[in-house]
Parts: C-alpha cells; structure tokens; sequence
C-alpha cells in the first residue's frame, strides 16, 4: 500500500493555523528539507512524525494521509457501548485485513458463485419486515418462531461468511465484533467476542448477518441498518405488535417493566430489543410510544447481567482452557472453517505464530500455543 500526505489538505492546515514550513519543522525538530519533500511527495514522515503532524495541523488520519491501496479491505464495528471508533482501530483492522488475504485461498467456498446480497438496503420500516421475513423463511422459520444460534449460524454458513470465534475479554476493547470485507477474494469474515453476555451476543450476531446482506454500504450508514436489521429479525412486526399491546395494557410501570421480562425470558433476547421493536412498530402506525420510568435501562443491564457470559455457558473456566478444547469447542459450535482453513495454510506455509497472532488479534503467548496444536 502507498502512502503520500494530502497536499492539498495539509496546506489549507497550515494557512488555517498560520504555520510555515519553518514553524513545522521546528515543532517537529526536523529539517525544512524534510518537510518540504513531503509537502512535494518525494517522501513519507516517520510514524511519530506523522502523528505529530497531525495534531500540529489538527487532521485527522484520514485528512492527512491519501492511501492508494486497491481492494482495501472494508472493516465495520460493534462497538463497546460509549466508545468512538479512531483512525488506530480502522488501520488494526484492515492490517488484520490484509493477513486474511494469506488464508482466503485456503477457503472451501466454491469461488464460482457469489452468495446472494440485498440490492437498496435501507432502514424503512416496511422494507426492514420484507427482508426480515423472506431471511426466516429462507431459515425455516416462520415470523411467530424464536431464532436461536443455530439458525444464525448456518445463515452465515450459507452466505459464505468465515465466523472467527474470539475471546476478548468484556473491557478495555474498542469492539466486540468486527467485519472484514475482502473486495480481491470476495470473503467475508466476522470476528465474535464471546466475553458477552448471552442476549447481546444473539443481536451482534443478527447485526453482522446484516452487514453480510449490504456490502453495498459502509460507515455509519452500514451500522444503522445492521442495527435495524437485527431488530427486525429477532423480533419481526407481529411480535412486535404483541408485545406493544400487551405492555400497553399494563396498569404501572413496574407492571410493565415485568411484562417486559417475560416476554425477554421467552425469547431469549435482551428486553432493550423488544422495548425498541415495539416502539417502531408503533412509530410506524402512528401509535403512541411505550414510556418507562428513567430506571428502564438500568434494570435491562441487572437483567442481561443475571445471565452467564457466552464463553462460560461454552467453555467453562476460561482461564482452564487449553487450544485444542478451544478450537475444537468453538469449531463445531460455531459450524466455522476458520480453524482447518488456518491450519491448511500453515502446513503450506511454513508460518509461524506471529501469523496466528495477527489473524486472530490475541496475546502472543496464547497464539503460540494454538500454533502449536494447529501444526
């Protein structure tokens, strides 16, 4: 990938900011020379430099730098609640991008035929419940049926999506899934953090499905609709019309926030899903919204909480965990080719585990040990 600084952007930083290319290179203790080739594209700053640069002329990555890289590869985020997606964790995933370029040969897709994708995808209520509809009937299910994992699973099986079953950790992580899009390959792959609890884990799982069916869009455009989509397809309109009449009908909001939970625990969703849901359903027919008291939120978290994170319900005592119950756990649970396709590649190879560390984002030590069982 070439690399070269946004002239024309960096310019107007500079008039904008009154800096010359003495005053850059001065508060950046480099030469004038050196500024001057990058200002003519004869050469590239030094990573702190750049950095540095940046926060001088207040741009960000993106302003900065033009990146020329054909079939870059296209990354969207589940984020952790409260956190901002940075130009760091875009560059960490397409880096994590370009080393599943190694692996997509090794695939068992047939390559001939490109999975079936949505054409105009858009967060219309009547559209979200048409595509709703016809991804459960092509699951076997009908619109009064619970989605459980297995169908989520196979769907993305069938959509020729690579599941990476991921174990990082409930805090101090941007993300809690990532989408790869490989544009040269055409692949897919999805990255799951199990340290979730188990209602949230079913909705990202619908919402990377959704980021599956509209490669077409990206940014915060793609994240709306993937949202949107999940709602729709765990909880469509006629559970949702349900729902909306029966919390309605209830005298209080305690009264309410109970109906809430039976219906959560029958569905095996988050009530936040339902409470959403059932309000566009009744945006949609001009109904009145459903209103709870401002500690709605705080008991959906005590609820989610009640219930054990996806990795122990999995796997047990994580930190017991050895690589071969891991891959051999998550393989079948998740019905994901991951694991033989990595394997596959490192007998050809030859790779080591710094290959397996970076495809899988996980502490050295840790990839070491799953090279060790892979090879």
């Amino acid at each position: 990938m070439q690399k070269k600084i946004n002239i024309q952007n960096t310019t107007q930083a500079m008039a904008k900011a009154g800096l010359t290319q003495t005053a850059i290179a001065d508060a950046l203790d480099v030469s004038k020379e050196a500024v001057s080739q990058w200002l003519n594209d004869k050469s590239f700053p030094r990573p702190n430099k750049l950095l540095q640069l940046g926060k001088l002329l207040k741009l960000s990555l993106d302003e900065l730098v033009i990146k020329d890289e054909a079939n870059a590869p296209v990354v969207a985020f589940r984020k952790m609640k409260g956190t901002k997606t940075k130009d760091h964790h875009v560059e960490k995933a397409q880096e994590m991008g370009r080393f599943l370029r190694h692996l997509a040969p090794y695939l068992p897709f047939d390559t001939l035929e490109m999975p079936p994708v949505l054409k105009q995808p858009q967060c219309d209520y009547a559209y979200l419940q048409k595509v709703a509809l016809k991804v459960r009937h092509d699951i076997n299910l009908s619109p009064e049926d619970i989605i459980d994992f297995t169908h989520l699973i196979r769907r993305f099986r069938e959509l020729q999506a690579v599941i990476v079953p991921v174990l990082w950790g409930n805090k101090d992580r941007h993300e809690n899934a990532v989408h790869i899009y490989l544009p040269d390959s055409q692949t897919t792959w999805v990255y799951l953090n199990l340290d979730v609890n188990i209602h949230d884990f079913k909705f990202w799982m619908a919402h990377e499905l959704g980021h599956c069916l509209s490669p077409s869009l990206s940014g915060e455009e793609a994240e709306d609709f993937a949202n949107a989509f999940a709602g729709a397809l765990l909880f469509p309109k006629d559970k949702a019309k349900q729902a909306y009449q029966e919390i309605l009908a209830q005298p209080t909001n305690s009264k309410k926030i109970e109906c809430l939970k039976r219906i959560a625990v029958k569905e095996l969703i988050s009530p936040n899903t339902i409470y959403v849901q059932a309000n566009c359903y009744a945006e949609a027919h001009e109904l009145p919204k459903l209103e709870f008291s401002s500690s709605l939120y705080g008991w959906i978290t005590k609820f989610n909480q009640s219930y054990k994170n996806l990795s122990s319900s999995l796997l047990g005592d994580v930190s017991q965990l050895n690589a071969r119950d891991y891959i051999k756990k998550t393989a079948e649970s998740f019905e994901t080719p991951f694991f033989d396709t990595l394997r596959h590649y490192l007998k050809k190879t030859n790779k080591g585990a710094g290959i397996v560390q970076s495809v899988t984002d996980m502490p050295l030590l840790d990839a070491q040990s799953m090279h060790a069982e892979l090879t």
